[in-house]
């Protein structure tokens, strides 16, 4: 007689929040019955084991990030779940449609901002925020892109709130990473669970090189009829350089860095041991700052001397665009809902959670009457540094935030606390819930693919909403049901 398997989601009880695996869901077909069943019948041991191999296949890859804050540990792998996270077809449908709804918008207001700058005079957008913004390059000024696209790769940060809407909780429109880890953790679920997989019908995720180098050979200059691509690294110290190298393979390009360019007569030309080789189209992973020592900082080692010019005389294409930081400034993310009415006319797709503008009086005011019950974020920052979670701060941590506020409230925004979904996930008691976000990627060149998925980041420790990989999360396979998943 054949043992029954151990019930290993008996102690996964999601609780107030929405559970991504839970079986039942309109539109999954069982799949996530079907994944909790042979989940258990490998069995915890059988997981553990499976998990530790996948973990130490990454880092015989190389897979890893680096994480400057902690001089003892520089490289790390992020870490992996192996309890993939289910996305239905009708979930995808909006998740999708709501992603290039959004890209359309930032990109209608990155083009208006460098030239006519009618949502400003239309009072939809204070004028200090968008001129004062430090992400604000006056070198864009009047300056044309092709297809009005300034942003070619986004990452739009998504939660599920515990009523199940999709959220919008960041938008990324300068160098979103993580997609390397998109296409990793579905290789890596390949190769160690195999017998979760089989009969799925899942979106795939292997298309993304392609359709990234099809974006960047469709901005190149008009007049080249086969354009060299390359990406630019600022080389092998950056945090997210495997995804580079990555990236680079994927889409069959060179990796160079900036001492490998060189541009002559205001066009860009590779150094190679056949001699000069023109250049026509650079997706570059590399801050505005340093882009161009002539331009930008005079100090930078890791830019291009005249790659601006080249760009600004038509000879070659960036992608992104130089000033797509305004987009992604947590301050600008509060009108996001107030831009795609005023460019598209349309209702947003994906909501906003809620915010307040702290450098608007009554923004401030009742950010600081209710600091208890929100999230306080500072607008310049990233990777989850610098926010106060008010309902889990310490009476000391609530008046360091009410201080930095009072200080300077421009640099910071406010929000409710949001119940984020959460998936069952291996820990070291078993399987338990932990709260995870999502970031689909969305390519831009004369239209907008959105990679099926995206990266599932979970926060690893209990109760934690904090999910970067900066600071200890891991990441799930993203399953996206196809339409036929009819198993």
């Amino acid at each position: 007689m054949a043992e029954i398997p151990q019930d290993l989601f008996r102690d996964c009880d999601p609780g107030p929040y929405i559970c991504e695996l839970q079986p039942g869901r309109p539109g999954d077909n069982g799949a996530a019955q079907t994944v909790r069943d042979r989940i258990c019948a490998i069995g915890l041991d059988g997981l553990r084991a499976r998990a530790t191999a996948a973990e130490n296949d990454l880092m015989s890859l190389g897979v890893t990030f680096t994480v400057y804050s902690e001089a003892t540990a520089i490289d790390r792998i992020l870490p992996f779940d192996c309890i993939p996270r289910i996305i239905t077809a009708a979930e995808w449908r909006k998740l999708e449609t709501g992603v290039q709804q959004r890209v359309a918008a930032i990109n209608c207001f990155l083009s208006d901002i460098y030239h006519e700058r009618r949502i400003i005079r239309d009072g939809i957008v204070p004028a200090d925020l968008i001129l004062g913004n430090p992400n604000y390059r006056p070198e864009m000024e009047g300056f044309p892109v092709r297809f009005g696209t300034y942003v070619h790769i986004c990452g739009i940060d998504i939660i599920r709130d515990q009523e199940g809407e999709f959220r919008v909780l960041e938008d990324n429109a300068r160098t979103p990473s993580g997609v390397s880890y998109v296409i990793e953790n579905r290789h890596l679920m390949r190769r160690a669970f195999p017998d979760l997989l089989a009969g799925m019908s899942l979106m795939p995720v292997d298309d993304y090189g392609r359709r990234l180098r099809e974006a960047l050979t469709e901005i190149a200059p008009e007049s080249v009829l086969d354009p060299q691509v390359v990406l630019l690294s600022p080389g092998i110290y950056n945090s997210a350089y495997f995804e580079h190298v990555f990236l680079a393979r994927e889409m069959g390009v060179p990796l160079v860095e900036g001492a490998d360019l060189t541009v002559e007569n205001d066009r860009v030309f590779m150094r190679t041991t056949a001699g000069l080789r023109a250049v026509h189209s650079i997706y570059r992973r590399l801050g505005d700052d340093f882009l161009d020592p002539t331009v930008f900082r005079p100090d930078s080692m890791l830019g291009v001397p005249g790659l601006i010019q080249a760009w600004r005389k038509g000879n070659v294409a960036l992608a992104n665009a130089v000033g797509t930081g305004v987009a992604d400034d947590k301050a600008v993310y509060a009108y996001m809902p107030r831009i795609i009415k005023y460019y598209l006319d349309q209702e947003p797709i994906l909501a906003n959670v809620q915010t307040h503008i702290c450098r608007e009086a009554e923004g401030l005011a009742y950010t600081l009457d209710h600091l208890h019950e929100l999230v306080t974020k500072p607008v310049g920052e990233s990777g989850g540094y610098g926010i106060t979670i008010g309902p889990r701060a310490s009476k000391t941590e609530l008046d360091d935030a009410r201080a930095a506020l009072i200080a300077n409230p421009s640099n910071w925004i406010s929000q409710p606390m949001i119940g984020l979904s959460v998936g069952p996930t291996l820990t070291d008691e078993g399987i338990r819930p932990r709260h995870l976000d999502l970031r689909p990627f969305a390519v831009t060149g004369r239209s907008t693919w959105v990679l099926p998925g995206g990266l599932s980041r979970v926060a690893l420790k209990s109760g934690s909403l904090i999910v970067n990989s900066s600071q200890g999360g891991g990441s799930k396979d993203t399953w996206v049901l196809a339409e036929d998943s009819r198993r």
